[in-house]
């Protein structure tokens, strides 16, 4: 089978090595990391022909933006199977206030939350929480639209400058406010085939930009799996709480939803609560998933795509940590446009794969700084604490100036795993 991947960053060239296991690849519009490559007889190719021009057995639909736009409906329309939710369920991610909607209809276990374009009404919510308080941007806002603070007048800050439109144009102008909750977060990546689903093995990501979750939230900074402290118990909860009841809440919305359900949570003393959903796979999350499945990916996807999801996809005993490396100002301001140096050198640690999320090729072959997040270095191993160490050591042969990471990805995971918490059955409750 030949499988078309859309998108251009970090999750698809993650994407692009697993389903190459299996089919020839091509990716829209891709990025150099990708183009050329080759895994197991079947090649990954990149193109800047749209989706609806490649003659492919299945499309993957990787960013958010094009499931909003409606790509997927177009595709189907034109009788293609497709990985990825219609616009009508990709409002799940394309507007928080319909999703936690949602989630109160379905009964999802989810945070006290409060909808408002207005200013004075949302002030006098936020008086009403105990804090710390959160306030989301309603549309899409690639991962940077939520302020977690302890301060009032931050967030009361925050809630004017997004209702005003400075802080994200159009898509601040409506805001969630919601109750902030204590625990650890996991994220939970599910397929879905409309009407049946079935988990992937979870993962931990960091949201904050700097060491000890400091400093500003980003699209995510780093990624493991698997995750100690939760076992399959607490898998089968969240499916039993959170994912199968937003499904059947779908389908009595006329919404046949096939695609990638993750679901954001948060841990707490009382169970797991479900902070958000998004309507593809994560990232950096999809980075250490996808490795940890041993089943034909490209079969599981086209089951779901299908509409007949039968594979209960086994999650393979090896462990996955994925460091990003990103430019100099990001989130807000990322410098671009340098000389990246030492990624081959990178590839050659053991079980390490190099994934291009923000590169490019300057007018001399150079390859360049080209956004935010820039490359995810990758290391799959036999342990959590093997595969950390690699990815550090491959990390420290790259380098450009300006180059930002976090030196804590996984560190408090590797001593977990170190003091026996499970990771297979049981763990947290």
């Amino acid at each position: 089978m030949r499988v078309c991947i859309v998108g251009s960053g970090g999750r698809e060239h993650a994407l692009a090595l697993a389903l190459a296991k299996s089919a020839d690849v091509v990716v829209t519009p891709g990025n150099p990391g990708m183009a050329g490559t080759s895994r197991e007889g079947f090649t990954i190719s990149v193109t800047d022909a749209a989706a609806e021009e490649l003659d492919a057995g299945l499309v993957v639909i990787g960013p958010e933006q094009p499931l909003v736009d409606g790509l997927a409906d177009r595709l189907r329309a034109a009788g293609r199977l497709v990985l990825g939710p219609g616009a009508d369920g990709a409002r799940l991610e394309g507007s928080k206030a319909f999703m936690k909607q949602v989630l109160a209809e379905a009964k999802v276990p989810t945070a006290r939350f409060g909808v408002f374009d207005d200013a004075v009404e949302a002030r006098a919510f936020l008086g009403e929480l105990p804090g710390p308080w959160v306030v989301k941007t309603d549309g899409l806002a690639a991962g940077k639209g939520v302020l977690v603070t302890d301060s009032m007048a931050e967030a009361e800050a925050d809630v004017e400058s997004k209702l005003s439109g400075a802080a994200f144009g159009e898509a601040g102008r409506t805001v969630v406010v919601e109750e902030g909750l204590a625990g650890t977060e996991c994220s939970l990546l599910a397929l879905c085939d409309g009407r049946n689903v079935v988990p992937l093995p979870p993962a931990r990501d960091f949201k904050r930009l700097a060491d000890g979750d400091e400093g500003p939230n980003t699209g995510g900074m780093g990624a493991y799996s698997p995750v100690p402290a939760v076992g399959d118990r607490l898998v089968d909860q969240v499916l039993d709480q959170a994912v199968e009841p937003l499904v059947a809440a779908l389908r009595r919305r006329g919404i046949d939803y096939r695609g990638v359900l993750y679901a954001g949570l948060m841990l707490t003393a009382d169970g797991p609560r479900v902070l958000e959903y998004n309507v593809r796979f994560g990232d950096p999350e999809a980075q250490v998933v996808l490795p940890r499945v041993d089943d034909d990916l490209t079969g599981v996807l086209a089951e779901a795509a299908a509409g007949r999801l039968r594979t209960d996809p086994r999650p393979s005993t090896v462990a996955s940590v994925c460091v990003v490396l990103a430019s100099k100002g990001y989130p807000t301001s990322p410098r671009t446009g340098e000389v990246i140096d030492g990624v081959e050198k990178a590839g050659e640690v053991p079980g390490v794969d190099v994934l291009h999320a923000g590169t490019a090729l300057d007018g001399r072959g150079h390859l360049v700084t080209a956004g935010g997040r820039v490359l995810g270095v990758r290391a799959v191993a036999a342990d959590l604490d093997t595969a950390r160490r690699r990815a550090y050591e491959a990390t420290a042969c790259i380098d450009w100036p300006g180059m930002t990471w976090r030196r804590d990805i996984a560190e408090a995971a590797v001593l977990e795993a170190g003091m026996g918490v499970s990771s297979a059955s049981g763990g947290a409750p």
